[in-house]
């Protein structure tokens, strides 16, 4: 299986069912056992997160968001870049690193393009007035020879392309080549970087969550939504900030008070300005269906927030989850995403009379439909990544119970000499590396059990391991082929493989070392990373 998802030689999800097939074939487990793998609480979760993005994204609301955050930090290069890595990096949070990429690419193109003209147009006029300015010298001094009564010979002034005008041509184009360059990684580099920022932002920390459930069932929830958040928000922040200094550098010069101020001409910002306003007119105003839509989203956030906070007795603790955990974050999530298939799309208004007695006729809109039905959902789903989901923990399960995860752990005793931060490091950059390869779905399912083998073989909290090499899974930043955010980066941005390579290289490892200085500060704090937990403590035999 891990040959077939790295070679990708058949597609994943069909890798991913090899389980129910092989596992009661070769005598593991029961094919009922294997296939109740395949739909747990952890795909539950993923699977209420993506109705809301589809609701989302069919709606336009986060064109909206989008659009409405650009218009609050300007255009002047560096806060356009920090205003598309935050927004692209928020939307990553909620809805596929895809998606985000893909709608905020033609928007950084439109308003690059839009300060390019206009900076021509400004440089253009400038040198007109230049030149009439020229002309009326020479016909003062011309008018002066002839009053003299000499003859001479005055050259008229031929309009055409001055070698100054042309060598400032080829530096705004270059300097517009290289921020169109940094733009466009800087919103593909945000929307992977975003995504690890909640739980179910991108598929990996799904998987860990399931895995870790798997694994030991009687973790109490470690993960949760708020434990997640809690511990990845910083993360992120600081990998954003860090990654925003570094293409700063990069693309726009060390000099901060040039590229804050590089638009130096009032009117080039207002035109560029203007296309951003312009894009959120056409929007118009805000429907009945997207206000739904982000009342259902808030209230779906702020249940995941308070389900369980763990400083507190949440409100699922005190009401359903006072002997077992009755209701989970997938509980949530499907109760929630139920409500765009009851409620209408448009306000619903009687538009009968009392004579039509409500039976002939209706007093509702003919055009009744709900947020969303089940034709958009079919069709925008990926349903091949639940599969995916069932058929890591389908193999993790299989590992436990063939005796595969002790005999891994047994192998790996060894490394008990080695510092637990140094072992952390190790394999970050690995995951790192192996994930510009592989899809970083694949790369997750194969690394965690046996993350978890070697935790439990050298006593070591399986959280310290395993969480900080599932965010490095999304440290994809070097090849185009990497994440799809990156292919769509590369088709937008006159990017070459070096470029995205030379940007990428120093980004896994600043990411690589933002990680670990998180598992090892405020994450050893919140989860207790420095000792090992009694609920790791495994002991069966196979």
């Amino acid at each position: 299986m891990a040959l077939y998802w790295c070679t990708e030689c058949i597609p994943l999800a069909m890798t991913a069912l090899l389980p129910v097939v092989l596992f009661p074939m070769l005598g593991i487990m029961e094919a009922s056992e294997v296939c109740v793998q395949y739909l747990k609480d952890s795909n539950m979760l993923f699977f209420g997160g993506l109705l809301v993005a589809i609701a989302v994204e069919h709606w336009n609301l986060h064109k909206r968001i989008a659009l409405q955050v650009l218009l609050i930090v300007g255009v002047k290069p560096s806060l356009l870049m920090i205003g598309f890595m935050s927004t692209t990096a928020f939307l990553s949070m909620w809805i596929s690193n895809t998606a985000s990429t893909a709608m905020m690419l033609p928007i950084a193109n439109a308003v690059l393009q839009q300060l390019c003209d206009t900076e021509a147009r400004a440089e253009e006029r400038e040198m007109g007035l230049r030149a009439a300015k020229d002309g009326q010298d020479n016909e003062t001094f011309e008018m002066n020879e002839k009053k003299e009564g000499s003859i001479t010979k005055h050259n008229s002034i031929t309009i055409g392309v001055s070698p100054e005008a042309e060598l400032r041509r080829l530096k705004r184009e270059q300097k517009y080549e290289k921020l169109s360059k940094g733009m466009s990684l800087s919103v593909c580099y945000s929307a992977s970087i975003g995504g690890t920022a909640t739980l179910t932002g991108t598929t990996p920390n799904v998987i860990l969550k399931g895995q870790i459930d798997e694994l030991f069932p009687g973790n109490g929830g470690i993960i949760n939504f708020a434990s997640w958040f809690g511990f990845a928000f910083p993360n992120m922040v600081l990998m954003l900030a860090l990654s925003w200094l570094w293409l700063q550098f990069l693309y726009l010069g060390f000099n901060l008070k040039k590229s804050f101020g590089c638009g130096t001409k009032k009117e080039t910002d207002q035109e560029a300005f203007q296309v951003i306003k312009d894009e959120y007119k056409k929007l118009g105003r805000m429907t009945f269906a997207e206000a739904c839509v982000l009342t259902i989203f808030t209230l779906l956030v702020l249940l995941w927030f308070t389900r369980e906070p763990g400083f507190i007795p949440g409100w699922a603790t005190v009401l359903f989850n006072k002997d077992k955990e009755f209701v989970t974050d997938g509980t949530v999530a499907i109760l929630m995403s139920s409500l765009f298939f009851c409620i209408p799309s448009k306000f619903p208004t009687c538009r009968g009379s009392a004579d039509d007695g409500g039976s002939a006729n209706s007093p509702w809109h003919d055009d009744f439909s709900t947020l969303l039905n089940w034709d958009i959902v079919h069709e925008k789903m990926p349903w091949n990544i639940l599969l995916l989901l069932g058929g890591g923990f389908a193999l993790a399960h299989g590992s436990e119970v063939s005796g595969l995860s002790i005999w891994l752990g047994e192998c790996l005793i060894p490394l008990q000499s080695i510092p637990p931060f140094a072992i952390s490091i190790l394999l970050c950059l690995l995951v790192a590396m192996f994930t510009e390869c592989s899809s970083n779905t694949a790369t997750t399912t194969l690394f965690l059990p046996i993350l978890a083998s070697m935790a439990i073989a050298i006593q070591i909290h399986p959280m310290y391991v395993m969480l900080p090499c599932t965010i490095a899974a999304s440290l994809a930043f070097m090849l185009p082929v990497a994440t799809p955010p990156n292919a769509i980066a590369f088709s937008y941005g006159n990017l070459k493989v070096i470029d995205m390579a030379k940007a990428g290289f120093v980004l896994n490892f600043v990411g690589v070392l933002i990680i670990n200085l998180a598992v090892n500060t405020w994450g050893a704090a919140m989860f207790d990373l420095n000792t090992f937990p009694s609920w790791a403590n495994i002991t069966k035999t196979p």
